[in-house]
């Protein structure tokens, strides 16, 4: 068949027909739901939603965090050029970026992290008041999921509270380093108030979950248009990240004739706002915003917006 709601078509007629003994006609019966699913929209009439993620964690990282330059800084020594590299993002980066939102009348969600914020106050502030989201990312580059369940909260709770403390909004939105959150993240997610985490990579639209007996949604993330893998880790060219992401949009923008869904972009402070990534950047929302129906959404308005549709995925 040329497509999969073809193939349960076909099993239904051919139940009704009486050519399939009884247990496959229940099964065609059941599908009938994942038809419904696929031919599923965005509450708000969306044809596809696209989420930026800008990473804000420059001046929150440790001595001799990872960079360009060669993992070999003897025992006892600060990597000194390396720390540039950071500086970079809140110096140049997120300033650059938040420019070109604002040129195309985007709105992104930026996960910070709690001492990056407490060492930026003024960029911080800025990027709240220019309209964007302010979601926590942990208060520094710690490995959480290590962390027993006191030491992380307090660890999550010290991260929230220095970005209400600076921009004076609560963050609802959560991101752990490298998306790695322990076993006991989304409980204290829950507890503390947060309505909505990304570490998930397992579907193309947000759903919901049960969290503490209470619906939590999950907004997916992404690897594959994700400028820290593609830029830095696999070191693709500015015009290879174009490349990549006008593809996901152009097979996502066709799914989305059916079916709910969602793209995400994710840029970091150091790398998607080096000159070379803002201008790749303008190129792809130049695009992208040629196309009917899409809408960029912050994720906290995913989220809700997720919650509160009762057609949503639930798991």
């Amino acid at each position: 068949m040329s497509s999969r709601r073809g193939f349960i078509k076909q099993g239904s007629i051919l139940g009704l027909a009486g050519l399939v003994p009884p247990v496959v006609n229940a099964f065609a019966s059941t599908n009938k739901k994942d038809m419904q699913q696929e031919k599923s929209k965005w509450a708000d009439g969306s044809r596809l939603v696209v989420s930026i993620s800008m990473q804000f964690e420059a001046g929150g990282q440790p001595d001799n965090a990872e960079s360009p330059f060669p993992q070999n800084m003897q025992p006892g020594y600060i990597d000194l050029p390396g720390a540039t590299w950071f500086e970079y993002g809140y110096k140049e980066g997120i300033p650059r970026m938040l420019d070109n939102w604002d040129k195309f009348g985007v709105k992104v969600t930026s996960h910070m992290v709690g001492s990056a914020v407490l060492k930026n106050p003024a960029l911080a502030k800025e990027i709240v008041q220019r309209g964007h989201e302010a979601a926590a990312h942990g208060m520094n580059w710690s490995t959480q999921y290590t962390m027993s369940y006191a030491e992380e909260k307090q660890f999550i709770k010290e991260g929230a509270d220095a970005i209400e403390k600076i921009t004076g909004t609560k963050p609802v939105g959560y991101n752990a380093n490298w998306l790695r959150r322990g076993v006991n993240t989304l409980k204290i997610l829950q507890e503390l108030g947060f309505i909505y985490h990304i570490d998930d990579l397992s579907r193309d639209e947000p759903f919901i979950i049960q969290v503490n007996n209470a619906d939590f949604a999950v907004v997916p993330y992404t690897l594959r248009n994700n400028d820290i893998l593609l830029i830095e880790g696999k070191n693709f060219s500015a015009d290879q990240f174009v490349h990549q992401v006008k593809m996901e949009f152009d097979q996502l923008y066709v799914e989305s004739a059916t079916k709910r869904r969602q793209m995400s972009i994710s840029l970091h402070d150091r790398i998607g706002g080096t000159p070379q990534m803002v201008k790749a950047m303008s190129e792809l929302l130049t695009y992208i915003q040629q196309h009917k129906g899409v809408a960029f959404k912050r994720k906290d308005e995913i989220a809700r917006m997720a919650l509160a549709d009762k057609t949503s995925i639930r798991e």
